[in-house]
């Protein structure tokens, strides 16, 4: 077997496009399409279903991707200990999650986490709500992430994914403090609409923005200034003063307790989400199921209020 055909294999999976997948690694795609065919000749199976566009995994191949990525891995690590390098070892946990959560929750979490788990390292799959699950989902990353609301709820099949509550936090409007009061107001007025940040249509950020603002006490009257995939950009945007724009609570936290930035409305203009971690139950390494355990046995960090989300209602957490 040829190293490099585990290389093309995890490029073909990742984007889904044999095109795309050989100009990453540099091919043809007609010789980058003969060496998935010598791989699956060699293993003896059907990796890639070609019946299908964008082209996707076999049950098989999705069942060898992380073996795949293994492989890769121990070989990385087996010629860095050739050459008296330090290595990360093979505990290494994949994180899919939120580009917010990424920086704002992560790091402290992490440091528990890397105790409990024993795992010798992470790596962070940061993006948006959509592509983490995605990405979960693909079998990029050990351990999903994510924001849930009832109104956009994250839903991956309870008998092929364990789902532990972990925290919950406010999706809240904020607005810069200039001289003390707020640069703009909700809910803005049809001779003076406010200046609205918001996410890119169709995430599942822009799309809370979107229930928020349908069922707001007032009508609203905005025009959109600035749009972003990214929490990070629009806290920016917001505390630079461009306009109103909806955070997740600890996405504003620093900002707020500089006198930055403030909420721009009560809980009427806000929603809670709550923060679920998700295992693949089949793919779940050691690591993985101590960090699972750790969390069920964890208290839930609730609400500043005390207020129980709706998806915890029942006192359950998965």
């Amino acid at each position: 077997m040829d190293f490099r055909w585990l290389q093309d294999f995890l490029s073909l999976a990742e984007v889904s496009n044999f095109t795309e997948a050989a100009a990453t690694r540099h091919s043809s795609q007609p010789a980058f399409s003969r060496r998935i065919q010598q791989l699956e000749s060699w293993l003896g199976v059907a990796l890639i279903d070609r019946s299908c566009y964008p082209t996707k995994l076999t049950p098989a191949g999705e069942r060898f991707r992380r073996t795949a990525a293994d492989i890769i891995q121990q070989m990385v690590d087996a010629r860095a200990v050739a050459h008296g390098e330090p290595t990360l070892g093979h505990e290494v946990i994949t994180f899919a999650l939120p580009h917010s959560l990424a920086i704002s929750r992560f790091p402290e979490w992490w440091k528990t986490w890397h105790e409990v788990t024993g795992a010798s390292g992470c790596r962070l799959l940061a993006s948006n709500v959509h592509d983490a699950v995605t990405a979960h989902v693909a079998g990029a990353a050990d351990v999903l992430l994510v924001f849930h609301h009832a109104q956009q709820p994250i839903f991956l099949d309870p008998d092929h994914y364990e789902r532990v509550a972990i925290a919950s936090e406010w999706f809240r409007p904020y607005v810069a403090v200039k001289r003390n009061e707020p640069a703009f107001k909700l809910p803005g007025t049809a001779k003076h609409p406010f200046p609205l940040i918001n996410y890119s249509p169709n995430t599942f950020m822009g799309r809370m923005v979107d229930l928020i603002t349908q069922s707001a006490p007032s009508p609203v009257h905005a025009f959109k200034a600035c749009e972003s995939d990214l929490a990070s950009a629009i806290h920016n945007l917001i505390v630079a003063g461009h306009g109103i724009g909806w955070l997740p609570e600890s996405a504003a936290a620093e900002a707020v307790a500089d006198g930055k930035i403030k909420a721009a409305g009560d809980n009427r203009w806000s929603v809670p989400f709550t923060i679920f971690a998700f295992c693949d139950r089949s793919r779940a390494g050691p690591a993985v199921q101590r960090l699972m355990a750790h969390l069920r046995k964890s208290p839930v960090v609730f609400l500043a209020d005390g207020k129980k989300p709706a998806a915890l209602a029942s006192g359950s957490r998965s």
